[in-house]
């Protein structure tokens, strides 16, 4: 297997791209392997790593479709619905918590 090309921090050559790159431009990996990956020195780590993708292999975002935004949808009502007292918070419940903020904390809610 052959090595992947490392190129440093802004100079990777035309071509190339990151997920996020790829993303902005309406496009992902596709399923390709990393083409190269792309370091940024720092001083007292090691670099950070980026993964390259080429952009002439990279397909379409494949659109949403109605039943994919309904599938969504239900995910993130379920986020917000506390698992302890089964009501919808009216936010995301924390995943530090596991619970709303009311259910983590019930003695602070009735002295406020």
């Amino acid at each position: 297997m052959a090595a992947l090309p490392v190129f440093r921090w802004r100079l990777a050559p035309d071509g190339y791209a990151t997920r996020r790159q790829l993303r902005a431009l309406g496009l992902r990996p596709g399923g390709q392997d990393v083409a190269a990956t792309l370091e940024r020195p720092r001083r007292r780590r090691g670099p950070l790593v980026a993964h390259l993708y080429r952009v002439d292999l990279a397909k379409p975002v494949r659109p949403m479709t109605p039943g994919r935004w309904a599938a969504l949808a239900a995910a993130n009502r379920a986020r917000r619905i506390c698992p302890q007292c089964r009501r919808d918070a009216g936010y995301v419940i924390p995943v530090s918590l596991g619970t709303c903020v009311t259910c983590a904390y019930p003695g602070e809610a009735a002295a406020a």
